[in-house]
Protein backbone atom coordinates (compact mmCIF):
# COMPACT_ATOMS: atom_id res chain seq x y z
CA UNK A 1 0.00 0.00 0.00
CA UNK A 2 1.51 3.36 -1.02
CA UNK A 3 1.48 6.78 1.04
CA UNK A 4 -1.28 7.86 -1.19
CA UNK A 5 -3.45 4.99 -0.45
CA UNK A 6 -5.98 5.78 1.26
CA UNK A 7 -6.18 2.49 4.40
CA UNK A 8 -10.37 2.14 4.82
CA UNK A 9 -9.71 -1.34 6.78
CA UNK A 10 -7.09 -3.26 8.22
CA UNK A 11 -6.92 -6.70 9.12
CA UNK A 12 -4.57 -8.47 11.68
CA UNK A 13 -4.46 -12.03 9.92
CA UNK A 14 -3.33 -14.08 13.88
CA UNK A 15 -2.13 -17.23 13.80
CA UNK A 16 -1.12 -19.17 17.25
CA UNK A 17 2.76 -18.51 17.07
CA UNK A 18 6.53 -20.45 17.12
CA UNK A 19 10.07 -20.17 18.73
CA UNK A 20 12.31 -18.08 16.72
CA UNK A 21 14.34 -21.35 16.30
CA UNK A 22 14.73 -24.51 17.28
CA UNK A 23 17.23 -24.01 19.87
CA UNK A 24 16.35 -25.18 23.55
CA UNK A 25 16.41 -20.96 24.68
CA UNK A 26 14.71 -19.93 22.35
CA UNK A 27 12.15 -22.71 22.69
CA UNK A 28 11.73 -22.22 26.31
CA UNK A 29 11.40 -18.47 25.32
CA UNK A 30 8.50 -19.07 23.28
CA UNK A 31 7.01 -21.97 25.65
CA UNK A 32 6.90 -19.68 28.41
CA UNK A 33 5.42 -16.97 27.12
CA UNK A 34 2.62 -19.54 25.44
CA UNK A 35 2.28 -21.66 29.30
CA UNK A 36 1.91 -18.07 30.88
CA UNK A 37 -1.23 -17.29 29.36
CA UNK A 38 -4.01 -17.50 31.94
CA UNK A 39 -6.59 -18.83 29.37
CA UNK A 40 -4.20 -21.46 28.41
CA UNK A 41 -3.36 -22.53 31.83
CA UNK A 42 -6.76 -22.12 34.03
CA UNK A 43 -4.91 -22.92 37.54
CA UNK A 44 -4.55 -20.29 40.13
CA UNK A 45 -1.00 -18.92 39.77
CA UNK A 46 -0.40 -19.68 42.87
CA UNK A 47 0.05 -23.32 42.24
CA UNK A 48 1.13 -23.36 38.56
CA UNK A 49 4.19 -20.85 38.57
CA UNK A 50 6.14 -23.45 40.55
CA UNK A 51 5.12 -26.19 38.39
CA UNK A 52 5.91 -23.65 35.50
CA UNK A 53 9.43 -22.41 36.12
CA UNK A 54 10.20 -25.26 38.64
CA UNK A 55 9.30 -28.39 36.11
CA UNK A 56 7.85 -27.78 32.87
CA UNK A 57 10.39 -25.33 31.70
CA UNK A 58 13.31 -27.25 32.58
CA UNK A 59 12.65 -30.75 30.91
CA UNK A 60 10.16 -29.51 28.31
CA UNK A 61 12.27 -27.48 25.89
CA UNK A 62 15.10 -29.63 25.26
CA UNK A 63 12.43 -32.35 24.18
CA UNK A 64 9.98 -29.54 22.00
CA UNK A 65 13.39 -27.96 20.72
CA UNK A 66 14.45 -31.82 18.84
CA UNK A 67 10.66 -32.19 17.92
CA UNK A 68 11.17 -28.89 16.12
CA UNK A 69 14.03 -29.51 14.48
CA UNK A 70 12.73 -32.83 12.55
CA UNK A 71 10.04 -29.99 10.94
CA UNK A 72 12.39 -27.15 10.73
CA UNK A 73 13.00 -25.52 6.95
CA UNK A 74 15.54 -23.65 5.56
CA UNK A 75 12.71 -20.85 5.06
CA UNK A 76 12.35 -20.81 8.62
CA UNK A 77 9.47 -21.82 10.96
CA UNK A 78 6.88 -23.47 8.73
CA UNK A 79 3.89 -21.84 10.67
CA UNK A 80 5.41 -19.09 10.44
CA UNK A 81 6.13 -19.17 6.58
CA UNK A 82 2.80 -20.16 5.94
CA UNK A 83 0.97 -17.40 7.58
CA UNK A 84 3.27 -15.04 5.82
CA UNK A 85 2.59 -16.41 2.57
CA UNK A 86 -1.33 -16.30 3.62
CA UNK A 87 -1.15 -13.30 4.37
CA UNK A 88 0.54 -11.73 0.57
CA UNK A 89 -1.87 -14.21 -0.82
CA UNK A 90 -4.93 -12.44 0.99
CA UNK A 91 -4.17 -9.13 0.57
CA UNK A 92 -3.40 -9.94 -3.42
CA UNK A 93 -7.39 -10.74 -3.59
CA UNK A 94 -8.73 -7.48 -0.98
CA UNK A 95 -9.58 -3.75 -2.22
CA UNK A 96 -6.64 -1.88 -2.30
CA UNK A 97 -7.60 -0.06 0.51
CA UNK A 98 -7.62 -2.69 2.89
CA UNK A 99 -3.94 -3.47 4.79
CA UNK A 100 -3.01 -6.93 5.65
CA UNK A 101 -0.76 -7.80 8.05
CA UNK A 102 0.38 -10.97 9.83
CA UNK A 103 0.69 -11.06 13.52
CA UNK A 104 1.19 -14.13 15.84
CA UNK A 105 -0.35 -14.57 19.30
CA UNK A 106 3.00 -15.85 20.73
CA UNK A 107 6.04 -15.03 19.57
CA UNK A 108 7.30 -12.65 16.19
CA UNK A 109 5.70 -10.54 14.36
CA UNK A 110 3.49 -9.92 17.71
CA UNK A 111 0.45 -8.40 17.99
CA UNK A 112 1.88 -5.04 19.02
CA UNK A 113 4.16 -5.09 16.19
CA UNK A 114 0.78 -5.57 13.92
CA UNK A 115 -1.13 -3.21 15.80
CA UNK A 116 1.52 -0.40 15.06
CA UNK A 117 1.99 -1.14 11.20
CA UNK A 118 -1.87 -0.92 10.91
CA UNK A 119 -2.07 2.83 12.79
CA UNK A 120 1.15 3.52 10.71
CA UNK A 121 -0.78 3.39 7.69
CA UNK A 122 -3.59 5.03 8.85
CA UNK A 123 -5.92 2.30 9.23
CA UNK A 124 -8.09 3.54 11.96
CA UNK A 125 -10.89 0.66 11.42
CA UNK A 126 -9.30 -2.75 12.29
CA UNK A 127 -11.00 -6.34 11.90
CA UNK A 128 -9.19 -8.89 14.39
CA UNK A 129 -8.77 -12.46 12.01
CA UNK A 130 -7.54 -15.13 14.47
CA UNK A 131 -6.81 -18.07 12.03
CA UNK A 132 -8.81 -20.44 14.10
CA UNK A 133 -11.88 -21.74 12.62
CA UNK A 134 -13.49 -23.21 15.86
CA UNK A 135 -13.85 -20.97 19.08
CA UNK A 136 -12.11 -21.29 22.34
CA UNK A 137 -11.36 -19.24 25.09
CA UNK A 138 -8.02 -20.84 24.91
CA UNK A 139 -7.45 -19.15 21.68
CA UNK A 140 -9.29 -16.92 19.94
CA UNK A 141 -10.43 -15.10 23.71
CA UNK A 142 -6.73 -15.23 24.05
CA UNK A 143 -6.14 -13.12 20.91
CA UNK A 144 -8.55 -10.79 21.88
CA UNK A 145 -7.17 -10.14 25.41
CA UNK A 146 -3.77 -9.90 23.57
CA UNK A 147 -5.22 -7.57 21.40
CA UNK A 148 -6.86 -5.10 23.92
CA UNK A 149 -4.16 -5.30 26.74
CA UNK A 150 -1.79 -3.32 23.86
CA UNK A 151 -4.74 -0.53 22.69
CA UNK A 152 -5.39 0.29 26.23
CA UNK A 153 -1.80 1.86 26.22
CA UNK A 154 -2.65 3.80 23.50
CA UNK A 155 -4.23 7.17 23.24
CA UNK A 156 -6.25 6.73 19.64
CA UNK A 157 -8.32 3.65 19.40
CA UNK A 158 -9.09 2.10 16.02
CA UNK A 159 -12.85 1.09 15.54
CA UNK A 160 -12.57 -3.01 16.17
CA UNK A 161 -14.10 -5.80 14.73
CA UNK A 162 -13.45 -9.76 15.57
CA UNK A 163 -14.41 -12.83 13.71
CA UNK A 164 -14.19 -15.31 16.55
CA UNK A 165 -15.21 -19.05 14.66
CA UNK A 166 -15.93 -19.90 11.62
CA UNK A 167 -16.48 -23.57 11.51
CA UNK A 168 -19.07 -24.21 9.46
CA UNK A 169 -18.46 -21.51 7.06
CA UNK A 170 -19.48 -23.07 3.52
CA UNK A 171 -16.30 -21.68 1.53
CA UNK A 172 -14.09 -23.34 4.20
CA UNK A 173 -15.62 -26.83 4.30
CA UNK A 174 -15.33 -26.64 0.91
CA UNK A 175 -11.80 -26.12 0.69
CA UNK A 176 -11.30 -28.74 3.08
CA UNK A 177 -12.92 -31.16 0.84
CA UNK A 178 -11.47 -29.94 -2.06
CA UNK A 179 -8.05 -30.40 -0.59
CA UNK A 180 -9.16 -33.86 0.80
CA UNK A 181 -10.13 -34.47 -2.65
CA UNK A 182 -7.21 -33.55 -4.34
CA UNK A 183 -5.14 -35.72 -2.28
CA UNK A 184 -7.42 -38.28 -2.30
CA UNK A 185 -7.11 -38.20 -6.46
CA UNK A 186 -3.62 -39.10 -6.19
CA UNK A 187 -2.83 -41.31 -3.64
CA UNK A 188 -6.29 -43.22 -3.48
CA UNK A 189 -8.82 -43.13 -1.24
CA UNK A 190 -8.67 -44.66 2.77
CA UNK A 191 -9.86 -47.53 4.64
CA UNK A 192 -10.59 -44.46 7.29
CA UNK A 193 -10.34 -40.64 7.13
CA UNK A 194 -8.97 -39.50 10.50
CA UNK A 195 -10.54 -35.84 11.23
CA UNK A 196 -8.04 -34.86 14.34
CA UNK A 197 -8.18 -31.42 16.21
CA UNK A 198 -6.27 -29.94 19.00
CA UNK A 199 -7.29 -31.43 22.18
CA UNK A 200 -8.98 -29.19 25.28
CA UNK A 201 -9.52 -30.31 29.03
CA UNK A 202 -12.45 -31.67 29.61
CA UNK A 203 -13.30 -29.21 32.05
CA UNK A 204 -13.03 -26.62 30.11
CA UNK A 205 -15.47 -27.36 27.94
CA UNK A 206 -17.92 -28.84 31.08
CA UNK A 207 -17.65 -25.04 31.77
CA UNK A 208 -19.05 -23.46 28.76
CA UNK A 209 -16.46 -23.63 26.20
CA UNK A 210 -18.14 -24.71 22.44
CA UNK A 211 -14.96 -25.81 20.76
CA UNK A 212 -15.58 -29.77 20.69
CA UNK A 213 -19.31 -28.74 19.62
CA UNK A 214 -17.97 -26.53 17.18
CA UNK A 215 -15.37 -29.26 16.07
CA UNK A 216 -18.02 -31.95 15.94
CA UNK A 217 -20.19 -29.92 13.80
CA UNK A 218 -17.16 -29.36 11.20
CA UNK A 219 -16.88 -32.67 10.67
CA UNK A 220 -20.27 -33.44 10.23
CA UNK A 221 -20.33 -30.67 7.61
CA UNK A 222 -17.16 -31.90 5.84
CA UNK A 223 -18.50 -35.48 5.62
CA UNK A 224 -21.61 -34.23 4.62
CA UNK A 225 -19.54 -32.16 1.95
CA UNK A 226 -17.24 -35.52 1.25
CA UNK A 227 -20.80 -37.49 0.86
CA UNK A 228 -19.21 -40.25 3.45
CA UNK A 229 -21.09 -42.57 5.52
CA UNK A 230 -20.38 -43.32 9.57
CA UNK A 231 -18.13 -46.49 8.86
CA UNK A 232 -16.03 -44.04 6.57
CA UNK A 233 -14.70 -41.08 8.89
CA UNK A 234 -13.51 -41.16 12.54
CA UNK A 235 -13.60 -38.25 14.90
CA UNK A 236 -10.79 -36.94 17.35
CA UNK A 237 -8.59 -35.08 19.26
CA UNK A 238 -4.60 -34.82 19.31
CA UNK A 239 -2.06 -33.27 22.06
CA UNK A 240 -3.12 -34.26 25.38
CA UNK A 241 -0.80 -32.49 27.97
CA UNK A 242 -0.19 -33.15 31.40
CA UNK A 243 -2.80 -35.51 33.31
CA UNK A 244 -6.43 -34.65 33.55
CA UNK A 245 -9.01 -35.87 31.38
CA UNK A 246 -9.00 -34.27 28.41
CA UNK A 247 -11.62 -34.11 25.18
CA UNK A 248 -12.03 -37.60 23.77
CA UNK A 249 -11.32 -39.82 22.08
CA UNK A 250 -8.02 -39.09 21.65
CA UNK A 251 -6.02 -39.28 17.99
CA UNK A 252 -3.49 -42.09 19.05
CA UNK A 253 -5.84 -44.21 20.67
CA UNK A 254 -7.94 -43.85 17.69
CA UNK A 255 -5.32 -45.20 15.29
CA UNK A 256 -4.35 -48.00 17.51
CA UNK A 257 -8.03 -48.99 17.51
CA UNK A 258 -7.95 -48.75 14.01
CA UNK A 259 -5.64 -50.86 13.57
CA UNK A 260 -6.67 -53.63 15.62
CA UNK A 261 -9.76 -53.46 14.18
CA UNK A 262 -8.10 -54.53 10.86
CA UNK A 263 -7.98 -50.45 9.16
CA UNK A 264 -4.55 -51.42 6.97
CA UNK A 265 -5.07 -47.99 5.38
CA UNK A 266 -5.63 -44.56 7.49
CA UNK A 267 -5.35 -40.90 5.88
CA UNK A 268 -5.37 -38.10 8.44
CA UNK A 269 -6.29 -34.52 8.44
CA UNK A 270 -6.36 -31.58 10.36
CA UNK A 271 -9.31 -29.44 9.76
CA UNK A 272 -8.60 -27.12 13.08
CA UNK A 273 -5.61 -25.58 11.68
CA UNK A 274 -5.36 -23.23 8.79
CA UNK A 275 -1.72 -23.63 8.71
CA UNK A 276 0.52 -26.69 8.91
CA UNK A 277 2.98 -26.64 12.14
CA UNK A 278 4.80 -28.69 14.71
CA UNK A 279 1.34 -30.09 15.90
CA UNK A 280 0.30 -31.60 12.60
CA UNK A 281 3.89 -32.08 10.82
CA UNK A 282 6.13 -33.32 13.89
CA UNK A 283 2.85 -34.63 15.80
CA UNK A 284 0.35 -35.95 13.13
CA UNK A 285 2.77 -36.76 10.05
CA UNK A 286 5.61 -38.28 12.17
CA UNK A 287 4.37 -39.79 15.87
CA UNK A 288 1.18 -40.98 14.74
CA UNK A 289 2.10 -42.57 11.54
CA UNK A 290 4.82 -45.02 13.99
CA UNK A 291 1.90 -45.13 16.11
CA UNK A 292 -0.24 -46.55 13.26
CA UNK A 293 2.28 -48.77 11.93
CA UNK A 294 3.25 -50.24 15.20
CA UNK A 295 0.06 -51.13 16.08
CA UNK A 296 -0.42 -53.65 12.99
CA UNK A 297 -2.02 -50.55 10.38
CA UNK A 298 0.23 -50.77 6.75
CA UNK A 299 -0.41 -47.20 4.80
CA UNK A 300 -0.73 -44.17 6.82
CA UNK A 301 -1.02 -40.71 4.95
CA UNK A 302 -1.11 -37.24 6.77
CA UNK A 303 -2.85 -34.44 4.37
CA UNK A 304 -1.61 -31.69 4.41
CA UNK A 305 -3.65 -28.06 6.11
CA UNK A 306 -4.97 -25.69 3.46
CA UNK A 307 -2.00 -23.45 4.45
CA UNK A 308 -2.23 -20.54 1.18
CA UNK A 309 -4.36 -22.84 -1.51
CA UNK A 310 -6.39 -20.84 -3.76
CA UNK A 311 -9.52 -22.16 -2.20
CA UNK A 312 -8.50 -21.49 1.10
CA UNK A 313 -7.44 -17.69 0.43
CA UNK A 314 -10.76 -17.15 -1.30
CA UNK A 315 -12.62 -18.41 1.22
CA UNK A 316 -10.30 -16.18 3.84
CA UNK A 317 -11.33 -13.15 1.39
CA UNK A 318 -15.02 -14.09 1.38
CA UNK A 319 -15.09 -13.76 5.59
CA UNK A 320 -13.03 -10.69 5.62
CA UNK A 321 -15.03 -9.05 2.81
CA UNK A 322 -18.31 -10.16 4.85
CA UNK A 323 -17.19 -8.46 8.29
CA UNK A 324 -16.06 -5.40 6.68
CA UNK A 325 -19.11 -4.71 5.13
CA UNK A 326 -20.45 -1.07 5.72
CA UNK A 327 -15.97 0.35 6.44
CA UNK A 328 -15.05 -0.43 3.12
Amino acid sequence: MTATTECKAGILLINLGTPDSPAPRDVKRYLKEFLSDPRVVEMPRILWWPILNGVILNLRPKRSARAYGKIWSDQGSPLLVHTLAQAEALQGLLDKGIKVVPAMRYGKPSISHGLKKLAEAGCQRVLVFPLYPQYSATTTASVFDAVVDELRRQRLIPELRLINRYFDDPGYIQALARSIRDFQARHGKPDRLLLSYHGLPQRYADAGDPYPLQCEATSTALATALELDDREWIHSYQSRMGREPWLTPATSDSLKKLAAEGCRHVQVVCPGFAADCLETLEEIAMENREIFIGAGGKRYEYIPCLNDSEAHIQALADLARRHLGGWT
